[in-house]
């Protein structure tokens, strides 16, 4: 069994993490990922703020923050709000977004790239913008950036920001280039990569002081089993998902939607630990848009990834 575990996740570690949950941890250079355990909370910005915030913004309509029009980039963020601990997600949390436009400017008269969203039922959040324009700040450029106000039921308020790997404002800018601290932004430097859709997708899980739902430890996939593929993604009427079970288990694969709710149960059954392949063929009445596809081993979410229909 441990052989096979091995073998499994060398073949499949880049495209089950890659694609998955990107968790907050420790950069460290002595240690591999599976070596590190810690879950770190996400860091406030230096600059908080900044001066360009709007009151009490609309709700983002359709996860369409940036209209089909709008000059730049196409963008997807999308992520999972946790606790500190990492051990429950937290839903209803919002989800306060604001940017600059592709040329760097800010709406500052109306909600022109400006808007909130929730965290569903499952705790995930995802919105479609484009990548922000860059800005003078006194004699140097800002690096493109989003800004975050993120505010867990009854819990405090953090105000930060979000910035993209690649970006060569980074090293010189007095807030993304700070790597320790309580403003580290290390943990908010995030990789865009492109979809088949052309869009690029990115992945900011916040880590925040808040009650939320028991979830798995994030990491259970590298023990118990991970899905490591859909296929094609996006996918108009077919999906076909792989997925690994590493030990004999009961085992469930099931579709939500943006808000939470189940859509689809694919498998649900005890399997022997082996590879297997599952295929979604949706009602051609459900909605276009993205959806998360949920593993679990004995009752427990251990990873997800995210397919959208188009």
């Amino acid at each position: 069994m441990g052989n096979y575990r091995r073998q499994f996740l060398k073949n499949t570690v880049i495209a089950g993490l890659g694609a998955g949950l990107a968790r907050p941890l420790k950069k460290s250079k002595s240690k591999s990922r599976e070596d590190i355990s810690e879950c770190d909370k996400t860091t406030a910005d230096y600059y908080g703020e900044g001066p360009f915030y709007t009151e009490n913004p609309p709700m983002i309509n359709s996860n369409i923050l940036a209209p089909a029009s709008e000059p730049g980039e196409r963008i997807i963020i999308s992520g999972r709000i946790l606790n500190l601990d990492c051990n429950e997600f937290i839903p209803d949390t919002i989800v306060d977004v604001w940017h600059a436009s592709n040329a760097g400017q800010y709406d500052n008269k109306g909600y022109h790239l400006r808007g909130y969203t929730t965290s569903n039922d499952q705790g995930f959040y995802l919105f479609e913008t484009i990548r922000p324009g860059k800005y003078l700040n006194g004699s140097s450029f800002r690096p493109s950036h989003i800004h975050y106000k993120i505010t867990p039921p009854g819990f405090s308020q953090l105000t930060t920001q979000l910035y993209f790997e690649g970006d060569t404002e980074i090293p010189g800018d007095n807030a993304a280039s700070i790597t320790e601290g309580m403003y580290d932004a290390s943990n908010r430097i995030i990789p865009l990569v492109a979809n088949k859709d052309g869009a690029l997708e990115g992945v900011f899980d916040i880590v925040i002081n808040g009650d939320g739902i028991t979830v798995a430890n994030i990491d259970l996939h590298i023990n118990r089993g991970m899905i490591y593929n859909l296929n094609p993604n996006p996918f108009r009427d077919e999906l076909t998902i792989n997925y690994g079970v590493f030990k004999k288990s009961k085992v469930s694969l099931i579709v939500f939607d943006l808000n939470g709710k189940q859509v689809a149960i694919l498998e649900n059954r005890e399997l022997s630990a082996e590879k297997y392949s599952a295929t979604w063929k949706p009602d051609s009445s459900l909605a276009k848009g993205h959806y998360f596809v949920a593993l679990k081993i004995n009752d427990l979410q251990v990873h997800y990834l995210k397919t959208i229909r188009i």
